[in-house]
């Protein structure tokens, strides 16, 4: 009998693996972030990455992170967070549910994640940790009881290809 392989990535891991594979659809030279969200039950019920809303073109809209606001991204850009809790396939289960996340949010969505219902936010980065911004959107997280925390991998990379393997054995 063949034994089971030994190597394979953690839930956890598969999560956040999805949730930076999404951050690679990003259009953002600066900052690429994605998002995942799971039910209860370890479901996929949501994915998102940061960039321009529906409909706005990204070659017409600021990138930049420095100037006058309405020449930067800020005003128009959503983030990654804002794009999953909206692409989420059902509402309801996104009570109790947990983000898995590049960046730690913002205030902004650190309030939508509140809102609907979202218990916890597990993510890689915290490079903006002192940012008022930042500090706010723990302090909604603690007083709302979502519990967040850094992902420490056991796996640095994953390796991906989108080359299928036709020698490959069963």
């Amino acid at each position: 009998m063949k034994a089971k392989r030994s190597d394979y990535i953690s839930w956890e891991e598969y999560f956040m693996a999805i949730a930076q594979l999404s951050a690679q659809r990003s259009k953002d030279p600066a900052t690429q972030v994605g998002a995942c969200i799971v039910n209860k039950s370890k479901r996929i019920i949501g994915i998102g990455y940061n960039g321009f809303p529906t409909g706005c073109s990204d070659d017409e809209l600021p990138w930049d992170r420095h100037g006058d606001f309405l020449q930067t991204k800020y005003p128009y850009v959503c983030h990654a967070e804002m794009n999953a809790i909206t692409n989420a396939s059902n509402k309801p289960e996104l009570e109790g549910a947990t983000m898995y996340v590049s960046l730690f949010p913002c205030n902004e969505c650190a309030k939508l994640i509140v809102q609907v219902g979202i218990k916890q936010v597990v993510f890689l980065s915290n490079k903006y940790n002192d940012d008022p911004v930042f500090v706010a959107a723990r302090r909604i997280f603690d007083m709302a009881g979502v519990k967040y925390r850094r992902l420490d991998p056991a796996h640095r990379a994953i390796n991906l290809s989108l080359e299928l393997d036709r020698d490959a054995a069963d």
